[in-house]
């Protein structure tokens, strides 16, 4: 095995995960703040390193995006696992429907660069769509066999009604409404 080889398999160091993690922690909260155009200068500096360690593990404004939208949409997926484990189902796929608001309620200002990166990329596209998915089926299985959740309604199609609530945002006051409105639709599909 060549020496190149063995090095992109190769485990990362404790201390250049460690760099990653904080810099997609600071870029979150830097893009929250600044929107698209926020400088990657102050990325680095709020995680505590110099511009050349943020190069090193995002190359491009573009890769930096991806990472934080896959993150956003892994802690997603990880959630639903969670609630899969530790909440009655419907109490869960309410819950797993109303984080998916607040997530998007307070990423407002990183809306424009998360857009950005997902029309830039087929596959972040699929990626996300599945975990998405996913989660929302695990869910929504779990109510299903409960006999809580009527079966006529599949994970992609509830997806897309969370998706709808999100694109007629209106005033800046929105987050009551969407709130509710997914309360009514899970309401609307439990079993009577």
């Amino acid at each position: 095995m060549d020496q190149n080889h063995a090095k992109a398999r190769r485990k990362p160091r404790a201390d250049a995960a460690r760099n990653r993690a904080r810099l997609l922690e600071a870029a979150t909260a830097i893009f929250r703040l600044g929107g698209a155009q926020a400088s990657l200068e102050a990325v680095a500096k709020e995680a505590g390193v110099g511009i050349g360690t943020l190069y090193r593990h995002f190359p491009t404004r573009e890769a930096l995006f991806d990472a934080v939208y896959r993150h956003e949409v892994d802690l997603l997926a990880d959630l639903a696992q969670k609630l899969a484990a530790d909440t009655d189902p419907v109490v869960a796929l309410k819950a797993w429907l109303q984080a998916n608001v607040r997530l998007v309620a307070t990423k407002k200002g990183m809306i424009e660069g998360l857009q950005l990166a997902v029309v830039g990329s087929s596959e972040l596209k699929a990626y996300s769509y599945e975990r998405m998915v996913s989660a929302i089926g695990l869910l929504l299985d779990r109510a299903i066999a409960a006999d809580r959740i009527r079966d006529d309604v599949s994970a992609d199609e509830l997806l897309r009604t969370l998706l709808g609530i999100f694109y007629t945002q209106g005033p800046t006051d929105w987050q009551p409404t969407a709130l509710r409105m997914v309360d009514v639709f899970v309401d609307g599909l439990q079993k009577r």
